[in-house]
């Protein structure tokens, strides 16, 4: 029972964030206040990074000693994030994040994530509307992690994990770009954000909006660092 309601409590997190990031694909106001929305977010991202963690405690998920652990790698990986964070695409945090999620589990790596990205900002002032995405980004890359299949074969071992390194890092890019999509692209441009159009439609707009802005390209530079 109390690793049922721990995955499902994974579950409802990990949904309710990617939700977030994807709002330009389903809701149809055509005027969104930037810093409001992030404000909005942030308000429920700390609650349910609370709430995961006593539920991951109670039910066992993580003991005193990995919540004690937890707390180091959060203060580490602040650390480690300053030496490449916003520089030409490199993005130092996701390695830890990653294992410390591959060994733990999932919801280790959701508050892993989310709250080591927090804690950096804290530490360099990096507080804007952008960092409740980016929190909730390093929190599904930690979620992703956990649920990367064991081997006991060590070659494929590290393939699922530089697999998964690369993916990550390539999903958290598209994400991060889809929800201040509708501000940067502007307004009557061939990639702008259209409220209330097709999924599919705004969809393919996005991808083009990713390609000329070379959002792929930055991407890729986050993918080589987590693999070297």
């Amino acid at each position: 029972m109390n690793l049922i309601l721990s995955r499902i409590s994974i579950a409802i997190a990990g949904l309710a964030s990617l939700l977030m990031f994807t709002w330009p694909l389903f809701i149809r106001a055509g005027e969104q206040d930037e810093t409001l929305l992030a404000q909005t977010i942030f308000i429920v991202l700390m609650p349910l990074v609370l709430i995961l963690v006593l539920i991951e405690f109670a039910t066992g998920d993580i003991s005193s000693k990995q919540l004690a652990l937890l707390g180091v790698l959060i203060a580490l990986n602040a650390v480690i994030r300053l030496l490449g964070a916003g520089t030409a695409g490199i993005e130092t945090a996701f390695f830890l994040i990653i294992l410390g999620a591959f060994v733990f589990g999932s919801g280790f790596g959701f508050i892993l994530g989310a709250s080591s990205i927090l804690v950096s900002a804290l530490l360099t002032g990096g507080i804007g509307p952008w960092l409740p995405f980016q929190m909730m980004g390093a929190a599904l890359v930690g979620l992703g992690a956990g649920l990367i299949p064991r081997s006991n074969t060590r070659w494929l071992q590290n393939t699922w994990l530089i697999g998964y390194s690369v993916l990550a890092s390539f999903i958290y890019g598209g994400l991060m770009t889809m929800w201040n999509w509708p501000y940067l692209a502007g307004v009557g441009t061939q990639l702008s954000y259209v409220p209330g159009d097709a999924l599919f439609s705004n969809l393919t707009r996005f991808i083009q909006y990713e390609i000329v802005t070379g959002g792929l390209v930055w991407d890729l530079g986050r993918a080589i660092t987590q693999v070297c």
